[in-house]
């Protein structure tokens, strides 16, 4: 009897506040992702002023325009204060953190308490950083420190945050931001990849690799799986659709169909009509394609493509669920 009742006030408290958890959970993954991809660029640039490689991170983030409407040069400094610093870029870590605390103070009511005081303490750490932090012998210790606090937040969300519709929307959203950084990743670094590997170029070829697979944190997984060295196909595989890795475009996807049938079987909430048939269009798409093939000349505009249908993907669940 009370959870016949109980059911229809849940499902609209979760109407009004579905489009926040997801994006408190989008906005939290943004920032370990941009973390890890500053940390990495950092250790692999040949110096601090290194411009190729910093300015992958802005085209990953299709950042370029306003990036250079501010600095004249791309190198640690810059763009670390670009993506650190500049409360004024909408897609750095101190908007992130800003953002993500307002969500979770709308959903004050449906996240955990230790959910709530971490984001704070975190916040805090965010807000006080200066560029004495992004400095080549601190910048290790500050991206450390920003991995470590979303970290530390994953953990206490899968902890303590309780299992109802609200935790549904919230891991929709970590898994549409994950599958997009890794699309995005994966066409930037990629782009730049290839003509070194079919060159021949060994040594640049083994350590960029090895910076792309770290970035997306999957340097140790893809060495287990493929220890005899790297091979273009075989990443792009291992990125696109090892079901395994936690970070592969394919198994993000395949998390996203299981919380939506989640929320249309055990919740009877309707909204998933859409997301559902776009999820199927998309999973059938990337199993009918060949990797190798696309590695050959057909991965940047697959990528796009992919890109494109998360961002819809995105779209259809706010407007099947909050609109």
């Amino acid at each position: 009897m009370s959870a016949t009742l109980e059911a229809p006030r849940i499902a609209h408290l979760i109407a009004r506040h579905a489009e926040g958890t997801l994006w408190l959970a989008r906005y939290m993954e943004r920032i370990e992702n941009l973390a890890r991809l500053l940390d990495v660029t950092n250790t692999f640039a040949r110096d601090a002023d290194d411009t190729r490689n910093w300015l992958t991170i802005l085209r990953i983030n299709g950042d370029l325009e306003a990036f250079y409407a501010k600095h004249t040069e791309a190198n640690l400094a810059s763009v670390a204060a670009f993506y650190v610093l500049d409360r004024d870029n909408p897609t750095s870590v101190q908007a992130a953190i800003q953002s993500a605390r307002e969500n979770a103070r709308t959903l004050r009511a449906l996240i955990s308490t230790e959910m709530w005081l971490q984001i704070n303490v975190f916040s805090s750490r965010i807000r006080a950083l200066t560029a004495a932090d992004l400095l080549p012998d601190h910048f290790t210790a500050t991206c450390g420190m920003l991995k470590e606090g979303t970290q530390a937040h994953t953990g206490i969300t899968e902890g303590t945050f309780y299992r109802d519709q609200a935790w549904h929307f919230y891991m929709i959203g970590r898994y549409l931001e994950r599958a997009d950084q890794t699309t995005r990743l994966l066409d930037t670094r990629f782009h730049a990849l290839a003509p070194q590997a079919a060159a021949g170029d060994v040594e640049i070829d083994a350590g960029q690799w090895n910076a792309l697979l770290r970035a997306a944190a999957g340097y140790h997984a893809y060495r287990r799986e493929h220890p005899n060295g790297y091979h273009a196909v075989e990443v792009a595989g291992f990125l696109l659709a090892n079901g395994a890795f936690p970070r592969s475009v394919g198994l993000n996807l395949m998390q996203i169909e299981w919380h939506l049938t989640q929320l249309r079987t055990r919740y009877q909430l309707r909204g998933t009509r859409a997301s559902l048939e776009r999820l199927d269009e998309l999973n059938a798409t990337m199993t009918h394609r060949n990797v190798a093939d696309m590695v050959n000349g057909k991965l940047s505009p697959f990528l796009d493509y992919v890109q494109r249908e998360i961002a819809a993907l995105h779209a259809d669940i706010i407007e099947g669920f909050c609109r």
